[in-house]
């Protein structure tokens, strides 16, 4: 279980790089009026690392148990992995202006939301 809490640990910096990227890349979309393929994809692989990260972290759970402080760790895991696919279904696939700040303020709202799940952490 210790590599399972370090490769928990260290991902949580990954995914906070990746937002942090995101965040600024869709700012840059945004700027130039539209929103890449490699944007998209990358909206993706932050995603799918979030899922990652989540799995990790339930089988912490399940092999350690509950502790008071955790609940609010748990909360944010779950606000996290909903919040991406959510973003991407809310824009359909389009491309445009608008919805490149949605997605860059999306990233932003989880960078936050990784940075304090990673606070409450036990």
């Amino acid at each position: 279980m210790e590599r399972i809490a370090l490769l928990h640990s260290r991902l949580q910096f990954t995914i906070s790089a990746l937002l942090a990227v995101l965040v600024v890349w869709g700012l840059v979309s945004a700027w130039r009026g539209r929103v890449g393929q490699g944007y998209q994809a990358a909206i993706w692989v932050a995603a799918l690392l979030i899922g990652a990260q989540s799995l990790l972290g339930l089988a912490l759970l399940r092999a350690g148990g509950l502790q008071a402080r955790l609940a609010m760790h748990l909360v944010y895991g779950a606000v996290a992995v909903a919040t991406l696919p959510a973003a991407v279904a809310y824009n359909r696939g389009r491309a445009t202006r608008w919805e490149a700040l949605i997605l860059a303020a999306v990233s932003l709202f989880l960078l936050g939301i990784v940075i304090r799940a990673f606070e409450t952490a036990g």
